[in-house]
């Protein structure tokens, strides 16, 4: 196809066309024609015909007061460019695939220009930007799409993630890793660290999409690494592989309707049979995430010796069903029931009676990878914000001319940074401790993070919100990721362990830890 000639005018030239039949209009040095628009336009043609700042005019200022930069390159707007002003160029480019955010605050520390970190190695920053790609190039695309209509995260992305084994390295440092090739070889799996899962996990949640980002193998991060600890090599040696490969799907199915933070409440029971060759289990879960479409399922029960927990495969008397949350469909959230399952017992995951400790060693990982994903979260919407205050005039003024705005964004980059700082101080410990003294140093601490990070998190929400004003409730247009973020930020606050008593495991776990002889 021919590229499209594009002219130069004047400005002079553009105001001429400033009628109903004869409409253009500049934005950003660039001139579009909207005189077939005029009716299309979603706003109607008001909008555009009886506003003086528009018809004919540089409407830069007006656009970008109403819509999000990214309308510009839709092909069905970007067609109705005819050329440009003479002597101008556009300042307005947008971020380049790959490429770092120039807007203060917008990235982590480590990765801003000027700025320095004892934690990062040039692998680290590779992976970043091998990471950034990938998620702009694949995930991202996919992710607004499905988020929309509720789908699961296409098998294409799966399989493109496959290809450079980030379903591998999401499962955090260890034996798993070796032999594989890491991002087309950017990381060795010896010298591979939780700083490097951090950096994977971060640049995953810029996309914006809290349901797709649950729904891409969120339940094989907290179902599998059970299975990779606790499993016969048969079993683990049949099922990893599938799983990391992104064949099968696995979820953590440990919550009930009578039992959620408390899981020695759940009810789900599994007995012996007679002959000692399988489980027979029965019971519900609620709340499961990817438990739709899993194949797998990594279950917590009730035994004669005390909780166990089993693997469990989809089959006879397994039966799934769709729950709506506050976010998409995409994470395939699910009611579980059980009937009479018969399951192998060499699918016992660790010792009969000692599933407290394979559920235990699960979360201090799960939990942290939460709180990798608030904090990066979190930093978007200082970015959103920024990027809002700057350009939307209130009063004739800059939004960010008003004190109360100012003290709002304040705030939010004093709770982001400060979870960033607490998170990689803890990530830097866990690089140098084993898995034992992680469970007995770092419970308390990543417990107390989590509940920091999502209590800041909703500060964030709520802030943002009034920030943006009736776009922050909207679920299109210049607010629509204000409005995600706000209607799903409550979901870290609850997964994994509710705030309330992650704060009380924390403050425990010190208490346990109290000198005997203390004293004021």
């Amino acid at each position: 196809m021919a590229t499209k000639e594009m002219k130069v005018f004047t400005k002079e030239e553009v105001a001429k066309h400033n009628k109903e039949g004869d409409l253009w209009i500049i934005i950003d040095s660039k001139v579009y024609d909207l005189t077939r628009f005029v009716a299309l336009h979603p706003g109607g043609s008001a909008v555009l015909l009886h506003d003086p700042e528009i018809p004919g005019q540089d409407a830069t200022e007006s656009f970008y007061a109403l819509h999000r930069h990214e309308i510009l390159l839709r092909p069905q707007y970007a067609r109705l460019q005819i050329g440009s002003i003479e002597g101008e160029k556009a300042v307005i480019v947008g971020r380049e695939v790959g490429e770092l955010s120039g807007v203060p605050y917008a990235e982590p520390t480590w990765l801003s220009k000027g700025y320095y970190s004892p934690y990062y190695k040039e692998s680290h920053k590779n992976l970043q930007r091998a990471m950034r790609k990938l998620v702009d190039e694949v995930i991202y695309p996919d992710a607004q799409a499905r988020e929309e209509d509720g789908k699961r995260p296409s098998q294409s992305v799966i399989e493109e993630m496959t290809k450079l084994n980030v379903h591998a390295m999401r499962m955090g440092p260890g034996k798993h890793l070796k032999g594989l090739t890491l991002m087309g070889g950017i990381v060795k799996p010896e010298e591979f660290d939780y700083f490097h899962e951090l950096v994977i996990t971060q640049e995953m949640c810029r996309i914006g999409a809290r349901g797709y980002g649950d729904g891409l193998q969120a339940g094989a991060i907290i179902g599998l690494p059970p299975v990779l600890n606790f499993a016969s090599p048969a079993l683990r040696d049949k099922v990893v592989p599938e799983v990391l490969s992104g064949k099968k799907f696995l979820s953590l199915a440990i919550s009930e309707a009578w039992a959620g933070s408390d899981v020695m409440g759940i009810k789900t029971d599994a007995v012996k049979s007679e002959d000692g060759k399988w489980w027979i289990v029965n019971g519900t879960k609620k709340w499961i995430t990817n438990g739709t479409f899993s194949d797998y399922f990594t279950v917590g029960c009730r035994t004669e010796s005390g909780l166990t927990v089993l693997l469990i495969e989809r089959g006879e008397g397994v039966e799934t069903k769709q729950i709506k949350t506050s976010y998409s469909t995409t994470a395939g959230t699910a009611y579980i029931t059980f009937d009479n399952v018969k399951v192998p017992v060499e699918n016992t995951l660790g010792p009969e009676g000692g599933g407290v400790f394979v559920i235990l060693s699960n979360f201090n990982h799960e939990r942290w990878v939460m709180c990798c994903g608030s904090a990066r979260s979190q930093r978007a919407i200082v970015e959103e914000c920024l990027k809002w205050t700057n350009q939307r005039k209130a009063f004739g003024k800059p939004l960010h001319s008003q004190a109360v705005i100012r003290s709002k964004l304040a705030g939010m980059i004093a709770r982001t940074e400060s979870v960033q700082n607490w998170l990689e101080n803890l990530t830097y410990q866990m690089c140098n401790m084993s898995y034992k003294e992680q469970s007995s140093k770092l419970a308390g601490q990543i417990g107390l993070l989590k509940m920091y990070a999502t209590q800041c998190a909703q500060e964030t929400a709520k802030d943002a919100v009034q920030i943006f004003g009736g776009r922050g409730i909207t679920r299109t247009g210049m607010g629509r990721f204000i409005e995600h973020y706000h209607r799903t930020v409550t979901f870290d606050s609850l997964l994994g362990g509710a705030e309330d008593v992650l704060g009380d495991l924390g403050v425990r776990q010190a208490i346990r830890q109290m000198p005997k002889n203390a004293r004021l």
